[in-house]
């Protein structure tokens, strides 16, 4: 079992059970599932762009990532319907955990200036999302065989039913949140 998920289970259940005064365990809050996206606006003049992407993404997650779409044509971007423009991964139980651990423990802490993440950035429905500005704080990224250097998202989805729960959850997983 992984080391997250034996806390979570050991440690932050009974802590938020006795913190919002939760009557059985499938109340407590938990996370569901990590998506991971990279926008790749450049796919619309090279798509050897998005190939580069996607096996980054693979690397990083390691799952086989989905080739996102565009949903409607935007000229101003000279953008088509239906035309690929990023790539997701959605990570859920062991893979999730794998991922978030890696990412707490050797990718955050590789980020030049880092202070800590933002508690802004919740979406009132206990969703964080996390922006990172290049993938080269994961360790499985070959800096000499990176073509372009791009950012992702990465979107932690909770059971949680306010921003305070998800929180606290997320803090007590390991977050590193700027105080």
């Amino acid at each position: 079992m992984n080391r997250l998920k034996e806390k979570y289970i050991n440690e932050i259940v009974p802590s938020l059970t006795k913190k919002y005064n939760y009557k059985t365990v499938m109340e407590v809050p938990k996370l569901e599932k990590i998506v991971i996206n990279i926008g790749v606006g450049d796919a619309t003049t090279n798509s050897k762009l998005l190939e580069a992407a996607v096996k980054e993404l693979g690397l990083i997650s390691g799952q086989k990532p989905v080739i996102t779409k565009a949903k409607k044509s935007i000229a101003g971007f000279k953008l088509r319907e239906g035309q690929s423009i990023g790539c997701k991964v959605t990570l859920r139980e062991e893979n999730m955990y794998n991922f978030m651990d890696k990412l707490l423990s050797i990718g955050l802490p590789r980020v030049r200036d880092f202070r800590g993440v933002s508690s802004k950035a919740f979406d009132g429905r206990g969703n964080y999302t996390l922006g990172i500005k290049e993938q080269l704080i994961f360790s499985e990224i070959e800096y000499d065989d990176v073509v372009k250097v791009r950012g992702m998202d990465i979107v932690f989805v909770t059971t949680a039913k306010s921003n305070e729960e998800a929180y606290d959850l997320l803090n007590e997983l390991g977050v590193p949140f700027r105080k």
